[in-house]
């Protein structure tokens, strides 16, 4: 993926290989925007595996930010569903433009600090504590 290389194990893969069924086949997926791959086994049978499964395995650190970025973009969008401010009062509240606050709630950008999206609930009124614990045996 890009410049690196990562191992995900074929056991965990749905359709996965059994033993004397070995992988016949890999290719890049087209249809998932060359972000995923498909394999073919001895049997026939297929599976797909997408990139964000190997990021996930292997515990990329710029896939996990993006991954609490985006849960705490989902958290704001639904606390400006039920916020009685306007959209205008938070921009001004933020000190910021419209067009960066448009940027700030959309889920798929992932150029957004950590501080924009704290600052941004703190706005709605949100307490947001960050909790650090030692992690559960896979």
């Amino acid at each position: 993926m890009g410049s690196r290389t990562y191992i995900y194990p074929y056991s965990r893969a749905k359709n996965g290989p059994r033993a004397g069924d070995l992988v016949r086949d890999v290719h890049v997926d087209q249809e998932l925007g060359c972000e995923g791959f498909n394999y073919v086994l001895d049997s026939g049978r297929e599976g797909t595996i997408h990139g964000e499964q190997v990021l996930d395995y292997n515990e990329d650190p710029d896939y996990l930010r993006d991954a609490m970025i985006y849960k705490l973009t989902v958290e704001v969008q639904n606390r400006l569903k039920s916020s009685r401010l306007t959209r205008r009062e938070i921009v001004r509240r933020l000190g910021t433009s419209a067009t960066q606050f448009y940027r700030l709630i959309d889920q798929t950008n992932t150029r957004k600090s950590f501080g924009q999206l704290l600052a941004l609930l703190h706005i709605l009124d949100c307490e947001v504590d960050l909790v650090v614990r030692k992690r559960r045996s896979a």
